[in-house]
């Protein structure tokens, strides 16, 4: 009896630990994606004086891209978002 609940608690992390191991680390599932972008209205970087809004980007594919300068993975995705504007 007194090894039950300690084999209880095995299974019960083996379990939790065989679902982690079936999921991709690469992929980030968001709730947003496919939604329409909410509402905003912020100053261009280079131009401070003119506004930016979701309506001058209607009918263009474009990409939001909420960063931080502290957040590891937002430098290494850097790099690869300023090629994609150099590209065009």
């Amino acid at each position: 009896m007194r090894y039950l609940l300690p084999l209880g608690a095995f299974i019960v992390l083996v379990i939790f630990l065989g679902i982690g191991l079936k999921l991709d680390p690469k992929e980030v599932p968001s709730p947003l994606i496919g939604k329409p972008a909410p509402t905003f209205s912020l100053p261009q970087l280079h131009e401070p004086d003119k506004l930016f809004t979701p309506e001058q980007m209607k009918g263009k594919v474009w990409l939001l891209s909420v960063w931080a300068s502290w957040c590891v993975s937002c430098r290494q995705e850097h790099v690869y978002l300023s090629e994609f504007a150099r590209m065009g």
